[in-house]
């Protein structure tokens, strides 16, 4: 149930509410916008009856019931967009265009040094690179694991960009977070809820890519785990559904973009990299991305994608992101927005 404050309310009238619906049974999750406070109510729909009575307190406006199962992700509960401060003064949310750059996977000092300095030149804002990584094949490069991770923390210090990589499991959580600025969960574990319920209970912001065969309710769900512990600090990430067809590696969700901008308040990026699986298709459809209304883009650059350990097929060269980002800038602004 959402209850929604008068204009007018006082602090008095809204903490007197507040201590009612708590005094109730239920949760509450508060969520103070520019004109007005709401409340969700987190609990036993049983018992909504008593909720609806609110209705009669003092500077109460209305209380609504919500349909959705994903109670705290859907824009009822937060008609406003979420902002989320991702370090070293980049945020998403605002409007502005994300952009997210680096290897799939941290190679050498060499590899990432060279991609954090062509990216920054190029105005990405965060540099992604995996050092634990999932791989279909358990004979395939599985990260540098630790040493990955200082790897990261050293291109941070050295080129002012936040670090975004993927945590793959429960034990990973507490060393990753002492180096990333972003934890990120990927396809593979968005079902993953054990994982899903930790991370919540972090401080870092957390990137949920889809997973290969998951609805948008689905992936809301798994974003109402993270939410549900305690952090509100939630991205989401289309990077491509399994269909029927191979000429791409996925099929890129396009159409996700405004439906999960209808239905929920959180940021959502696209990731036209792992959604084509080819670098040929990566600019169209990132373009294609800005215009749906993407907060942000993720994309594979690596200096040399032919001796990649991972994904190179799919990643940009230095000069070829740059180039991407030219383009980037004037799709941005043709939909008006900024970068």
């Amino acid at each position: 149930m959402i209850i929604s404050m008068k204009k007018a309310a006082t602090p008095e009238q809204i903490d007197h509410v507040k201590q009612l619906i708590e005094e109730f049974g239920y949760r509450v999750h508060e969520s103070r916008g520019s004109e007005r406070v709401v409340f969700g109510a987190i609990g036993d729909e049983r018992g909504k009856e008593r909720l609806t009575c609110l209705e009669a307190q003092p500077g109460v406006e209305k209380v609504i019931r919500i349909l959705a199962p994903y109670k705290l992700a859907c824009r009822e509960t937060k008609p406003e967009p979420t902002l989320i401060d991702l370090g070293l003064g980049v945020r998403v949310g605002n409007g502005k265009l994300l952009v997210i750059a680096g290897p799939c996977a941290v190679e050498s000092q060499e590899q990432i040094m060279t991609v954090a300095e062509s990216i920054k030149h190029s105005g990405a804002h965060m540099l992604r690179g995996g050092a634990f990584k999932p791989r279909t094949s358990p004979y395939a490069f599985q990260g540098l694991r630790n040493d990955g991770l200082v790897l990261l923390a050293e291109a941070r210090e050295k080129y002012g960009l936040p670090v975004i990589t993927e945590v793959m499991d429960i034990a990973g959580i507490e060393v990753i977070s002492e180096y990333a600025d972003c934890l990120q969960v990927g396809a593979r574990n968005i079902q993953n809820f054990q994982l899903l319920k930790e991370v919540g209970k972090t401080n870092k912001p957390v990137l949920l890519k889809r997973g290969l065969s998951t609805t948008i309710e689905e992936f809301l769900m798994s974003a109402e785990y993270v939410l549900s512990g305690g952090n509100s600090n939630v991205i989401l990430c289309e990077r491509g559904i399994r269909t029927f067809e191979t000429a791409t590696r996925n099929t890129l969700d396009i159409s996700a973009v405004p439906v999960l901008k209808e239905k929920t308040h959180l940021p959502v990026i696209v990731d036209p990299s792992h959604g084509t699986g080819h670098a040929r298709y990566v600019e169209p459809m990132a373009f294609a991305a800005i215009a749906a209304g993407a907060d942000g883009l993720m994309i594979e650059v690596h200096p040399r994608p032919e001796e990649a350990l991972s994904d190179g097929p799919q990643s940009l060269r230095p000069n070829e992101f740059e180039k991407l980002m030219e383009g980037i800038r004037r799709i941005a602004a043709a939909v008006g927005r900024e970068v």
